[in-house]
């Protein structure tokens, strides 16, 4: 269930819920679901590691973080 108490059933429901997210300033979210196929598994190996920066958020930072380039 999310915070409206609609159970998330679909990829399509997940996405409809973030699009009609709003605030009382006027924030509007678009969003559309990505059915493009990426590769998963892809392990960097100890020369790359010094070439990115992982800044990692302070909300759950473990799992909220964005990957940089180096420099």
């Amino acid at each position: 269930m999310n915070w409206r108490g609609r159970p998330l059933t679909s990829h399509v429901v997940v996405v409809k819920l973030i699009s009609s997210t709003t605030t009382s300033k006027g924030l509007q979210v678009y969003a559309e679901l990505d059915k493009s196929k990426y590769p998963t598994k892809i392990e960097m190996n100890d020369d790359e590691m010094p070439k990115i920066t992982v800044c990692r958020h302070g909300f759950h930072g473990d799992w909220n973080y964005t990957i940089r380039p180096h420099g």
